[in-house]
């Protein structure tokens, strides 16, 4: 399985937009529920979105008409588009893949994680 690496994080400020990529989404990845995932210190692991091979996709309400989840099997990542971003999304990213084709925002339903990347938002 090819691992799953993460990039784009950084320090952005509030109202601005930040784009994380996945590579290695598609190799290996193509049939299975790709998701996005953030911790905050002090916080457990939550759920950000997801996305099946048959293109249904979550959003947790805390970002849904602001994040926007894209996968391009044919470039082997996964994308998250944030917008509007607020201190509360500062929080370390991560991308994982599901156990199966299904999807929930429940990271215990994924076994293969990035490493994440940092996403910092200043007031």
């Amino acid at each position: 399985v090819q691992p799953l690496m993460e990039s784009g994080g950084g320090s952005v400020q509030t109202g601005g937009p930040l784009t994380l990529s996945c590579l290695g989404a598609g190799h290996g990845h193509i049939w299975y529920c790709m998701g996005w995932f953030r911790q905050a210190p002090g916080k457990e692991r939550e759920g950000v979105t997801t996305t099946s091979p048959y293109g249904a996709i979550n959003y947790a309400d805390s970002v849904k008409g602001r994040f926007t989840i894209s996968r391009d099997n044919n470039k082997n990542e996964l994308y998250l588009q944030m917008n509007k971003v607020k201190p509360d999304d500062t929080a370390m990213y991560y991308c994982a893949r599901g156990r199966g084709p299904d999807c929930d925002m429940d990271s215990a339903d994924f076994d293969h994680w990035g490493h994440g990347t940092q996403v910092t938002i200043s007031s």
